[in-house]
């Protein structure tokens, strides 16, 4: 009997036990604390429209500018935050603002358009530049194509730069005419002088300059001269670096593969070879679109877009892994970064949704949604995080570019890891 007893005993333990655990950790249906997977468990309503982040009312417009009443943002191609007060904006030049929408057109009983509620212009077919070459030629295009410069559009301010509150405080007008079709915009994290990288990919070139934007310092590839040889580019779209200073480009919407400098800029390798959609065989690309390294492991992440992956590769070009990022034709990754918490953040335009991956694949996060209000996305081509954990993002299609600052009580998990720049000293 006492040996009965004292199972009668544990089992009623164990049971009570159970009953514990499952109130605090895993409640039993109907009972205990609902489990949240809000970036703000502590909020009360709402939803997580722009997840762990609130859209800032930021930069202020360019309509603000002398002779700039009837302008705005053309295709935002690009954004790097030196800092909180020194933001780098890529763009193609400038576009009408649209006073008011267009009169609906009745197309048939149940079809009209405009829809109110949706975006009229698509800024990046609107912005320049047109056709990449003269029909028959190897010539730059004239880019009256895209329609009456001074009239549909304007080639200026293609570098601006602004301060936390919006301000401009810089303007690149010098270089404004060396540009075709800026494609991103960097500083290396690396660098102690802090030199300023633009990607252009109708000009097949990449251009450093100073920090303060005065001095041309260097030109990678031959500008307007395509070519897949040691000494040029064909198209290429985007930069990361090691923390050695070695650099990897994305070569890019016609080549298809990744450069290897060393941190002067000196030819190293190349790897990759062209695919045939839908590509399956590693190191076989369709439009390379965007780079990202992790710094301890010394990875290279290659966007190979056309085929909806990523490919993960050694510094040297040694196929490692891979992933899908889903079905083509929904999903189609724009550019994607490796943040300080060693997470890949990926924008996605075809749901118009920023993703978050861990760094072998796994699929942790997403959010944002699709429009053309303060916060909404649409095409964003360029991505940055600053020292405060601010974000910012440039769009072609809805043109310019946005900040969003992190909500009181956000969880840091669905929050983009903070910019880390070692190589800066203080900055």
């Amino acid at each position: 009997m006492g040996k009965r007893a004292s199972l009668f005993a544990l089992a009623a333990a164990v049971l009570v036990a159970g009953f514990v655990v499952g109130s605090q950790v895993i409640p039993v249906e109907g009972q205990g604390q609902a489990i949240t997977t809000a970036a703000v468990p502590s909020e009360k309503g709402g939803q997580d429209i722009f997840g762990g982040y609130a859209a800032a009312n930021w930069p202020k417009p360019l309509t603000a500018l002398p002779g700039h009443g009837d302008w705005t943002w053309g295709a935002g191609q690009g954004v790097f935050a030196e800092s909180p007060n020194r933001v780098l904006v890529l763009q193609r030049g400038e576009l009408p603002q649209i006073q008011k929408r267009p009169a609906t057109i009745k197309v048939a009983p149940s079809i009209e358009f405009p829809i109110g509620r949706l975006p009229v212009r698509d800024a990046t077919s609107a912005s320049p530049p047109g056709a990449l070459f003269k029909p028959g030629t190897r010539e730059p295009g004239d880019d009256l194509d895209t329609g009456q410069p001074g009239v549909d559009w304007r080639w200026e301010h293609i570098v601006t730069v602004f301060n936390a509150q919006g301000d401009l405080i810089e303007d690149w007008t010098q270089w404004d005419k060396m540009f075709r079709r800026p494609h991103a915009i960097y500083i290396s994290p690396y660098d102690p002088q802090k030199n300023i990288w633009i990607v252009d990919d109708y000009r097949h070139a990449i251009f450093k300059f100073s920090n303060d934007g005065k001095r041309l310092l260097q030109t990678l590839g031959e500008p307007n001269v395509p070519g897949d040889d040691d000494k040029h580019f064909f198209r290429p779209t985007f930069i990361a670096w090691l923390p050695s200073g070695e650099f990897f480009v994305a070569d890019g919407y016609t080549n298809t593969r990744v450069v290897k400098f060393d941190k002067d800029g000196k030819f190293l390798m190349t790897w990759g070879q062209k695919g045939t959609p839908p590509e399956k065989r590693p190191g076989y690309f369709n439009n390379v679109h965007g780079v990202a390294v992790d710094p301890q492991t010394r990875r290279v992440f290659v966007n190979d877009r056309q085929n909806n992956r990523v490919q993960v590769f050694d510094e040297n070009g040694k196929y490692l892994d891979e992933w899908s990022f889903g079905q083509r034709g929904i999903s189609d990754i724009h550019l994607f970064i490796i943040t300080s918490d060693r997470a890949l953040w990926a924008f996605d335009r075809g749901t118009s949704k920023m993703l978050k991956y861990s760094l072998d694949g796994k699929f942790q996060y997403s959010w944002g949604t699709w429009g053309d209000f303060p916060g909404a996305f649409w095409g964003v081509h360029g991505m940055a995080v600053d020292r405060d954990g601010n974000f910012y993002t440039a769009a072609v299609d809805s043109g310019g570019v946005q900040k969003f600052t992190p909500r009181p009580g956000a969880n840091p998990a669905f929050l983009l890891g903070k910019q880390v720049t070692p190589g800066w000293g203080t900055n």
